[in-house]
């Protein structure tokens, strides 16, 4: 496991000692004053860097409920305020497809982004957007995944899968297992390698990637390549008990959205017994025989607690795992595209990918 920290560590003082007695050279005894403890100020600002503040400062934390589930769903992506890149748009054709659901399931949406120039066949990357299981829809990311295609040489497909409370575990996963099955019958005509084709996804994505790694490997249909995890939501449990993380979780995405994501997905409430680990992959007792997993996220995302769990648990099964953690970095950093973080991020992000799609073949 490859493990980036960058930047000094938040200071635990101890508690400030009792006033002692000491003996003066005379041999009398003084009262001598404690020595002053620095403690650092109340939540986590103070730890943010400093090129990801001004987010913050415009976006306050989501506030996600019943009532403003709707008005959230209609500006993701304005929200996110992508634009085309003129060039990757001439290298990279877009096409909107709708592929058979799984057992009389509806019909599932993908966003095709194909490279135009031929060649030998290309890996591909399955995705799955984030949005807390409840909200966000691939179009909004055509843009990046424009261009990431561009930039890898690689087939994208987006899943449009059903969103949570109108459509409950499994319903997700199961429409992006459908979007898998087609993409490795379709792959001579999209000029796929099979042997190539891994699962990539953000925040609720990335929980449904590293799922559908587990129902792929559980099933023996499909093999996959590579797994990549991008501040993934993967544990239910994440702030439903009294042992939290005081400087995870205060920015973006909060404990209390989460619980409303996980409630909306599970139909029940958080942190309880007999959670499928297809639905929340942290809950999987065996971990072993996965595709190699890059995870990356910040470290004061609510979710770097599980997001480094998990990848301790692959390293200890036997599973290739490159993890990165960003001081300073919270939940969605990688949207404020000049900080230093998401800079950072980028590059460990595309080098994975780009080894991982190449077959980890040396360049």
């Amino acid at each position: 496991m490859h493990s980036t920290f960058r930047g000094g560590r938040p200071f635990f003082g101890a508690e400030a000692a009792p006033v002692s007695a000491v003996r003066t050279v005379e041999g009398s005894v003084m009262a001598a004053a404690a020595p002053t403890v620095e403690r650092p100020p109340a939540g986590s600002r103070h730890l943010v860097e400093p090129d990801l503040l001004a987010f913050i400062d415009q976006a306050p934390p989501l506030s996600l409920t019943t009532e403003t589930l709707p008005m959230l769903r209609q500006g993701f992506g304005t929200r996110l305020g992508l634009e085309e890149d003129p060039l990757a748009v001439e290298a990279v054709e877009v096409i909107r497809r709708t592929v058979p659901g799984r057992g009389g399931d509806p019909g599932v949406g993908v966003v095709l982004h194909l490279p135009r120039a031929p060649g030998a066949p290309r890996g591909a990357i399955l995705h799955m957007h984030g949005g807390g299981y409840v909200t966000g829809n691939p179009d909004a990311l055509i843009p990046a995944h424009r261009r990431l295609a561009a930039t890898l040489g690689c087939v994208i497909a987006s899943v449009d899968y059903r969103l949570a409370p109108e459509t409950r575990f499994p319903g997700a996963v199961e429409d992006c297992y459908a979007v898998l099955a087609w993409l490795y019958a379709s792959a001579d005509a999209l000029c796929i390698d099979r042997s190539l084709i891994g699962v990539m996804g953000e925040s609720a994505g990335g929980g449904l990637a590293a799922a559908l790694a587990l129902l792929a490997r559980d099933r023996g249909e499909f093999g996959l390549a590579f797994q990549h995890l991008v501040y993934p939501m993967i544990d239910d449990r994440t702030g439903t008990s009294g042992e939290s993380n005081r400087f995870a979780g205060e920015f973006v995405w909060t404990a209390r959205s989460n619980r409303f994501g996980w409630k909306c997905l599970l139909g029940a409430e958080p942190g309880g017994p007999g959670v499928s680990p297809y639905a929340a992959a942290a809950r999987a007792e065996d971990l072993s025989g996965l595709p190699p997993a890059f995870i990356n996220t910040g470290a004061l995302d609510l979710f770097v607690d599980e997001d480094i769990a998990y990848a301790h648990r692959l390293v200890r099964s036997g599973v290739p795992t490159e993890l990165h953690v960003y001081p300073g970095a919270y939940h969605g950093f990688h949207f404020v595209a000049e900080a230093g973080a998401t800079r950072r991020a980028y590059a460990d992000s595309h080098d994975a990918l780009r080894r991982a799609l190449s077959g980890n073949r040396p360049a």
